[in-house]
């Protein structure tokens, strides 16, 4: 028989044996466990932003512990805006940002993101989930390591037309004003006389305060408000002409995404669609109070003249067909196949 002091010994040591177990498995674990980080542009008061945090968070809870995606504000990182050009260098894994803000990489950017008289959210989401939109994307990228994925941010009514110093009635009301745009609509701007000019948005209201520029665009009337652009500009202009919708995209390295093992890839996609698809719903809903905020607040809010935007619908038009004469065949892939869908759609 044993002697207690013997079943004492042996229960510990037991117990011992089963905590270096543990111990072991924990840290097996912990080396297993995939790290991501990613970044929105930020500011941090942008929902795209919060959106973008609150997707990292969900992919984390999800995986039960096997992956962690660090969240990260735009420009703590890399510049604001330049979060695509991290992801392809694999200083990051993932990123969502406006596709419009790497044009110097891909001039076909411009029309899946804030194309001046293009495809509406609803319909621009549809033609970017269903219709061809994301795998005409991932041609466009070739030869760069990065991808996008399934999942388009797209609410409507997209962009304020400006937020402005100076109120624009006529076409010539657009000559010699200093505009921070981006995309296409900041050439064809140009083109009609304005100055753009590119700043991040987090630099808006102080360059607005100093006389930097006149007017903006940065994005949809909650967004706006959440960043206090009532206290800059006194003029509201709405029209979807410039930015019928405001698209965002998930980017993904290459590298990063095909080491992931599959049920991870489904968690992933899962979970970056739905918390765009709340972000669409949430700013969308929220635009509807917006636009009397700025009312109250003592702002004025009109629509666009028509003659400004049929001048801008028409510049629009000769530029596109300017630059499909000019641009590698994937331009007019992309052009044709967007066109097409509106057509398919009853847009036009």
């Amino acid at each position: 028989m044993f002697s207690r002091k013997k079943v004492f010994v042996l229960l510990i040591s037991v117990i011992a044996v089963a905590a270096l177990l543990m111990v072991g498995a924990t840290s097996a674990l912990a080396a297993d466990k995939i790290i991501w980080k990613s970044s929105s542009f930020g500011p941090a008061s942008n929902f795209s932003q919060i959106h973008h945090d609150k997707a990292c968070e969900a992919i984390t809870q999800a995986s039960g512990g096997r992956m962690e995606v660090k969240a990260f504000v735009g420009g703590s990182v890399v510049p604001e805006t330049k979060e695509l050009d991290a992801v392809i260098e694999g200083v990051l894994d993932l990123c969502y940002t406006c596709p419009m803000y790497n044009l110097d990489k891909w001039p076909a950017a411009g029309l899946i993101s804030s194309r001046p008289g293009g495809l509406p959210g609803q319909i621009l989401t549809q033609w970017f989930d269903y219709g061809g939109g994301w795998e005409l994307m991932n041609e466009m990228m070739e030869g760069y390591n990065a991808m996008v994925l399934p999942g388009f941010l797209s609410p409507e009514p997209g962009e304020v037309f400006l937020h402005s110093k100076r109120k624009i009635e006529t076409v010539d009301d657009l000559k010699g004003l200093k505009v921070r745009t981006s995309g296409d609509g900041g050439e064809i701007l140009a083109r009609m006389g304005a100055s753009p000019i590119f700043l991040p948005g987090g630099e808006l209201y102080e360059a607005m305060q100093r006389g930097t520029i006149d007017a903006f665009e940065y994005a949809g009337l909650s967004t706006n408000w959440s960043m206090h652009f009532n206290e800059i500009a006194d003029y509201v202009i709405i029209s979807p002409v410039r930015a019928p919708s405001d698209p965002h995209v998930w980017f993904v390295n290459k590298e990063s995404w095909e080491a992931l093992p599959d049920d991870l890839k489904v968690l992933v996609q899962n979970v970056l669609t739905r918390w765009t698809q709340e972000q669409q719903n949430f700013e969308s809903h929220n635009d509807l109070d917006a636009i009397q905020y700025f009312r109250d607040a003592g702002c004025e809010v009109y629509d666009l003249p028509k003659e400004v935007a049929e001048a801008l619908s028409k510049e629009a038009q000769a530029f596109y067909a300017e630059k499909t004469a000019k641009e590698s065949p994937i331009f007019g892939e992309i052009l044709e196949s967007m066109n097409a869908y509106g057509h398919k759609s009853g847009l036009w």
